[in-house]
Order: structure tokens, then sequence, then C-alpha cells
């Protein structure tokens, strides 16, 4: 009874140490490498990897500045965000919501530096995460800012034809679009 016991209070302890580790990668928690967050990004691989880990990590690093004013944080994020989709295999997640936002944010930090770099990630992003509204929309509303409405057009119908949800959110981007605003949806709308 006794060898028992101790089997299973080691069993409990090994448990709790893995909890401690799910715990750390909380949002709520920080890195103790405030500078690069090498510390965060490897744990996240090493323990995880799941998107949306480093969805939570790259919308932490994001509230460090403004990236449309700062150069230096902007070609940090972009660098962050290329590793996190090396990192996840679009085999395994491209069912996974917090894996096309961060694909689709990847292509929106791109398009601050490089419009043609940008138009690719946006087409990578609509190619494996079909299924959400949301990815359309944003290339979409790329493609308009570049003054490219028939582009964003065919964008948008071709989502509502390839069935992405919610329907509403194209619905509500094709009415905008008809109606010339240069935004396709609101904030409130997003």
């Amino acid at each position: 009874i006794a060898s028992i016991m101790n089997r299973v209070r080691d069993l409990k302890n090994k448990y709790r140490n893995e909890d401690n580790i799910t715990d750390e990668l909380n949002c709520t928690k920080i890195s103790a490498d405030t500078t690069d967050n090498s510390g965060t990004v490897n744990q996240i691989m090493m323990t995880t990897n799941h998107p949306e880990d480093w969805l939570c990590f790259l919308r932490r690093l994001e509230k460090k500045g403004i990236p449309q004013m700062d150069v230096s944080l902007l070609n940090r994020l972009i660098g962050r965000y290329s590793q996190a989709v090396t990192a996840l295999p679009a085999e395994k997640h491209s069912q996974d919501e917090s894996y096309a936002r961060i694909l689709v944010r990847f292509a929106e930090l791109k398009a601050l530096q490089d419009p043609e770099e940008a138009r690719d990630q946006f087409h990578l992003a609509r190619l494996n995460c079909k299924k959400f509204a949301f990815v359309h929309v944003a290339f979409a509303q790329f493609e308009l800012s570049q003054g490219n409405t028939k582009k964003c057009k065919q964008l948008l119908q071709k989502a509502v034809e390839c069935s992405a949800v919610p329907l509403e959110m194209l619905e509500t981007a094709l009415q905008n679009f008809h109606s010339q605003k240069k935004q396709l949806l609101s904030d409130e709308e997003k």
C-alpha cells in the first residue's frame, strides 16, 4: 500500500508540474526576457505550439506601440509573425481561427512595408483558411486600399460562393462596397 501511495504522489507531482508549464504560457504571465521575447517564443515552440498561444503572445507584443509609427516595432512584429507562421503547419491548423488571425495580421503588417509580399500573404491566408469570412474581407479590404475595386468585389463574391462564415459579415462588406465606403467593415461590424 505504501508503494502504491508513493506512486500516486509521484504522479500527482508530475501532473502539477505539467499544469505549471501550461500556466506559464497563460497570457497574463510575462516572459523574463522582455527585449526580444525569445524565452516566450522558445517556450511556446517547445511545449504547446498552439495558434492560441502564439496569437496571445503576438497581440501582447503589439500593445508595446503602434507599428505604423514605429519601424523597429514593425520589423520585430513581422519577424515574430513570420516565426509563428513557420512554426504552425497549415495542414494541421487551417481550421483554427487563431491561426487564420495570425495569417491575416501578418499580411496586414506586411502591407505596411511591401504591398506585393502582403498580397502573397493574403492569398496564402485565403487559400489555407477559406472558411473564415474575416480572412476574405481582410484581403478584399487590402485590394480596395490599393485601388483594385474589381479584385475587391471578386474576392467578396468568391467568399460567398465558398460559404465562408459568418455570411452576415460578407453581406455587410458587400453592402459597404456597393455604397463606395472606404472601409468594408466598421470597427463595430468587425
